[in-house]
């Protein structure tokens, strides 16, 4: 099992940015599938962005060109650059790792979650 925390949440204006980390403890994830996921009050938690263990990632069409999925194996951390943010941006952003090297998009894919940030976009 792995234990997952992101931190880098906050109240940014909208235009602004935002970098968000998953720090993770226990099992390594380095050749895990990685994603980001947010949801906002009263909505579903919807996928942000994945990223595979060798680097190729991918994003759902919200956020293309303007959020940045990273990784840093050797200190086990997956990273979310949120650039131009908007106001629908605004959410609780979670970091989640999959059991295997397998990429996936829905959250019942994920077997271990953090807790979440919250991300607040002002208009």
């Amino acid at each position: 099992q792995v234990q997952l925390v992101e931190s880098g949440g906050g109240l940014v204006q909208a235009g602004g940015s935002l970098r968000l980390s998953c720090a993770a403890s226990g099992r390594t994830v380095s050749r895990s599938a990685m994603g980001w996921f947010r949801q906002a009050p009263g909505k579903e938690r919807d996928f942000v962005a994945r990223i595979w263990s060798g680097g190729l990632t991918y994003y759902a069409d919200s956020v293309k060109g303007r959020f940045t999925i990273s990784r840093d194996n050797a200190k086990n951390p997956v990273y979310l650059q949120m650039n131009s943010l908007k106001p629908e941006d605004t959410a609780v952003y979670y970091c989640a790792a999959r059991r295997n090297s397998v990429v996936a998009s829905l959250p019942s894919e994920y077997a271990d979650w953090g807790q979440g940030t919250q991300v607040t976009v002002s208009s």
